[in-house]
Parts: structure tokens; C-alpha cells; sequence
């Protein structure tokens, strides 16, 4: 059986869960902090980064490898299509969702979630970076209904855990969310995915893990 690692606040543990209870995947959870630095974390997460996962055949690491051996191994129900170029599509979403959405407004959230602060040289750069990224976003995401086209994939997954991060982030830090100043209208889509099981299990359990902070 697998062994999910990490907690239940972090976006990327919640995808991985996501697509986990999506494939119907026996598996159990195993609390892990963020960059922990104990030998039995470090030998399967050598960065001490999560979540990772534990399997039979041993650890792996980097959310994107973890979706990548999921679906390989537990290829039904499929959350990549069968064709060769919709399924580089749906990777292609996933890398830009993570890096040039995601990644870019982390730098915000110190400030917007953590009561630290950002310097506004940071705050302007993040911002201009942002809205490039955005528009270009745009130019990729279907959102008909789903975020590559009719069918939910792992690109969905990604969305529902990082795309209202990006929106909160930039409304406490600006203002204004910049997904929809920028048009990008992902709050409908955002509930659609919610009324799914497994995000409605990944969101109480979020919910619960954040109450006992």
C-alpha cells in the first residue's frame, strides 16, 4: 500500500491526495513536517521537501513524479488522456500552473497568509511577473468545463489546490485578485471541482488540520 507523506495544508500534498482518492488508490497518511531534517525523511525526501510517498518498491519525491508514477502504475481510471499530444496538453497546464502561477505568488505569502512581511520592491516584482504570466495562462486554460477541455484530468487536481492560492494571495497583498482582473473567471470552475468527493475529503481535511494548528 502506499504512504502519503506530509500534512494536509500543503497544495501539492492535496493534489497528490486528490489524484489518489480520484484513481480509488488504497493508501494511508503519514503526518511529515516541511523540511524536516530526520535521517528516515532525508532517505526518501532528500530535501526534507513533501509530500512524498512511500511504495513497495520504495520512495518517491517532487509532486510531478509522484502524478507521473501514479498514473503509470494505476493507469484506470485515467487522469491523463490516451493520446500523446492532449496528454503532453495536460502536463503542459500542470507545469504551468505550478511554476509560473504558483511558484511566482509564493513569494507573497508570507505576508498574505503568515503575518510576516514582503518588501514592495518583492510585492512589484511578483505583481508585474504575475499578471505576464496571467494573460498567458489565458491563452492555455479551457475551463470547458474542465481546465484542458470536457474531461477531468490531472491538470484539474493542480488547479483546484494552487489556482485560489494565487487569487487570495494577490487580493491580500494588491488589493484585488489578479486571476480575475485579468478575466480569468476560475470561481465557477473552482466549485464545479469541489462538488467532487475527493476534493470535498481533501477540503475537510484541510479544514481539520488547520483548526488544529
Amino acid at each position: 500500500m502506499i504512504t502519503l507523506c506530509g500534512f494536509s495544508i500543503s497544495n501539492y500534498y492535496n493534489i497528490v491526495k486528490q489524484v489518489l482518492l480520484e484513481k480509488g488508490i488504497p493508501f494511508t497518511e503519514e503526518y511529515v513536517p516541511t523540511m524536516s531534517q530526520e535521517e528516515a525523511v532525508l532517505s526518501d525526501s532528500p530535501l526534507g521537501k513533501i509530500p512524498f510517498i512511500r511504495t513497495p518498491q520504495g520512495a518517491l519525491c517532487e509532486s510531478h513524479v509522484i502524478l507521473e508514477y501514479l498514473e503509470a502504475q494505476y493507469p484506470s481510471p485515467a487522469l491523463l488522456p490516451a493520446d500523446a499530444f492532449a496528454a503532453a496538453k495536460v502536463r503542459e497546464l500542470v507545469t504551468f500552473i505550478n511554476l509560473h502561477l504558483e511558484l511566482v505568488a509564493r513569494e507573497l505569502y508570507t505576508q498574505a497568509f503568515f503575518g510576516g512581511t514582503v518588501s514592495e520592491s518583492t510585492q512589484a516584482r511578483v505583481r508585474k511577473q504575475l499578471e505576464k504570466n496571467i494573460s498567458a495562462f489565458k491563452r492555455l486554460a479551457k475551463f470547458a468545463p474542465y481546465i484542458a477541455g470536457d474531461t477531468f484530468t490531472q491538470a484539474d487536481c493542480v488547479a483546484f489546490s494552487n489556482l485560489p492560492l494565487v487569487g487570495m494571495a494577490t487580493k491580500a497583498i494588491y488589493g484585488e485578485d489578479l486571476l480575475l482582473a485579468a478575466g480569468v473567471d476560475y470561481k465557477p470552475y473552482i466549485k464545479l471541482i469541489g462538488e467532487r468527493a475527493s476534493a470535498q475529503r481533501v477540503l475537510a481535511d484541510r479544514k481539520a488540520a488547520v483548526q488544529k494548528t
